[in-house]
């Protein structure tokens, strides 16, 4: 991902919004590749609202939590392998190839899971839908990179990370479109197969990535993409970027092909940088989004929203908030640094955890029990769909809530530490999410490559980062 230097103070958004006017091409490069972080967003919301409607289909899945989870589940395990294995295949292949075979993967998952006569088929078609999201998850941002300008190069990146939560938000509005509809989850997760379609196809007119075409020996083609992507009076010095890039590559591994990842690691700007990305990435998943986009819907039912429609259309809201921020980040990613952002952004995330969690423990500490003789002393008052049901009636909480329009009640069955604790326990990682980024992630704003690795190469332990960087490394920034 070579970089040309530019000025410190510069806007990339502003400067995407004048690449649109004045070179649309690479916005269609971008915004093309982009629809893998779609597809990323729109199976991470879609999950969350069908499954409400697969356990009304399903028994044995409404009985046991643990298809529940697998349903919800396989599709990361699937993501694992796919990612791991896609970045062989962009290695071997391209980016562009890479991209293709993960929308077809994603498209046949996609039929699988609408045409499920069974959870086990369902949950192949998960597993399938993974594949496609993980290698789609790692090549979309990389072709963007390897694809665009280097002024631009954060804030077109980041359009990934809106086009994920975007999709998340697009997946609430469908699941809500779906909800009077014959056949409910089934057209929820089919429809994924139509954002997988559109980007195979848009992915057919588009060049492989200019990067991997020079590092092929295909160096005239990357040139003439390279052309498309620069103006005319920075492809040249961008061409020679590239070239002598790929020369220190081979300089050092003896290819551009083969990669000695021992000899990488003992070099300390590698390391240091590896942590750093490493460490964000683990981080990101481990402070539990997930958990609340995967079952933001069945959350609010835990807090008394019997309504699938109703806890659909709350769920909204947290998926809309998430598209807000990404485009807040984008906007300010190239203005106050990625540092700053992520110290915010953790710092929202820590309260928020907290406030879930303490509100859910309270909740449950203070819910009355629903069984006829622990509410005897209640005046005999009980839920009038329990009174009804039968003294043989499997109940818990669930049952209670759609059953009825009593408040909120709490059920210990099949939870090994409850919402509380699980809230909590994602909130001690945020806090160690936090100290990993004071200490370990360096402020890259405004830096060409070249001070980025002396940075690193340089770097010493150090908390303090709002601070305004010495002139001279201004002055050499904008050289």
């Amino acid at each position: 991902m070579e970089g040309g230097v530019h000025p410190t103070d510069a806007s990339a958004f502003r400067d995407c919004v004048s690449l649109a006017w004045r070179n649309p091409y690479v916005l269609r490069l971008a915004f093309s590749a982009g629809i893998g972080g779609l597809l990323f967003g729109y199976d991470t919301g879609v999950i969350s609202g069908a499954l409400l409607y697969i356990r009304d289909s399903f028994d044995s899945v409404d009985k046991k939590t643990v298809l529940q989870e697998s349903i919800v589940s396989m599709a990361l395990a699937g993501a694992i392998i796919g990612a791991a294995f896609g970045g062989w295949l962009n290695d071997r292949y391209g980016r562009r190839f890479g991209l293709l075979c993960a929308d077809f993967l994603f498209f046949i998952g996609a039929v699988l899971m609408a045409a499920a006569p069974k959870p086990s088929v369902l949950i192949i078609g998960r597993i399938f839908v993974g594949f496609g999201v993980g290698m789609a998850s790692m090549t979309a941002p990389l072709y963007i990179s390897e694809a665009s300008p280097a002024k631009v190069r954060g804030a077109l990146v980041s359009t990934n990370g809106f086009l994920i939560t975007g999709g998340q938000f697009l997946s609430y509005l469908i699941n809500l479109a779906f909800t009077k509809v014959p056949g409910t989850w089934r057209w929820m997760l089919g429809v994924a197969g139509v954002p997988a379609l559109l980007q195979f196809v848009l992915m057919l007119a588009l060049p492989e990535s200019p990067r991997w075409l020079y590092r092929k020996g295909r160096e005239e083609e990357a040139i003439a993409i390279l052309r498309k992507i620069y103006s005319a009076e920075d492809v040249e010095a961008e061409i020679e970027a590239l070239k002598d890039s790929i020369e220190k590559e081979v300089e050092e591994t003896g290819s551009s092909e083969k990669i000695d990842m021992i000899q990488l690691m003992k070099t300390k700007t590698v390391r240091r940088g590896l942590i750093a990305g490493v460490g964000l990435q683990v981080f990101q998943q481990f402070v539990g989004i997930n958990t609340v986009m995967y079952y933001s819907p069945t959350i609010v039912q835990l807090a008394g929203i019997a309504s699938n429609q109703t806890a659909l259309l709350l769920s909204l809201v947290t998926a809309g908030l998430n598209a807000l921020g990404s485009i807040v980040s984008i906007y300010f990613i190239d203005r106050i640094g990625r540092k700053k952002l992520l110290v915010l952004s953790l710092i929202g995330v820590i309260l928020s955890l907290g406030l879930l969690s303490a509100v859910f423990q309270e909740t449950t500490t203070h819910s009355p029990p629903v069984s006829g003789l622990e509410t005897a002393r209640f005046s005999n008052f009980t839920c009038r769909a329990f009174e009804s049901s039968g003294p043989s009636a499997n109940w818990d909480c669930m049952r209670c809530l759609k059953g009825s329009d009593c408040g909120f009640c709490a059920s210990s069955v099949d939870k090994a530490i409850g919402t509380s604790w699980t809230f909590l326990g994602f909130g001690v990682i945020s806090v160690v999410a936090l100290l990993f980024v004071l200490v370990f992630v360096p402020e890259t704003k405004g830096l060409p490559i070249e001070d980025v690795e002396k940075m690193l190469e340089e770097r010493a332990f150090q908390l303090k980062f709002w601070v305004k960087r010495p002139q001279i490394v201004k002055k050499n920034s904008q050289v």
